[in-house]
């Protein structure tokens, strides 16, 4: 899961081995929250904050979805997405859903990359170093 490979960058002593370890587990879901939390080229039109949802109770990998399956509805979130022109509860719907499909942990990344705060919750996790491990991810 996303979140277990961010908090084991946040523990990686090094740059170096931070970097590795994000290269290593490179998948979509990784690769998307990170570029929605740092690249400036991506705004969220939600509200800000935590919105009311359900956590799902079920065990890491037993959830209805998965990030990795999830994260193409963001673009829905995005302004200048397809979702732009969907009247905003609708959108802030569809966002909750998202949310209550996934695991907990993986929920509150994309929280996290809504409000563009993932670098106070995880240690060394910065643009700086996303952009070193990911060159072409992130749009300066």
């Amino acid at each position: 899961m996303v979140h277990e490979v961010l908090d084991k960058v946040a523990q990686a002593p090094t740059r170096k081995e931070k970097i590795e370890l994000l290269q290593r587990y490179n998948t979509l879901g990784l690769r998307d929250i990170l570029k929605g939390s740092f690249d400036d080229s991506i705004s969220f039109i939600l509200p800000p904050g935590r919105p009311p949802f359900e956590e799902d109770d079920a065990p890491a990998g037993y959830t209805i979805s998965s990030l990795q399956n999830q994260t193409k509805k963001l673009r829905y979130m995005c302004k200048g997405g397809p979702g732009e022109t969907l009247p905003a509860v609708r959108r802030e719907r569809m966002f909750i859903e998202i949310l209550e499909s996934i695991h907990p942990g993986e929920a509150e990344l994309v929280i996290l990359m809504k409000d563009k705060k993932l670098t106070g919750k995880y240690k060394g996790l910065t643009k700086k170093l996303v952009s070193e491990a990911f060159p072409k991810l992130i749009v300066s």
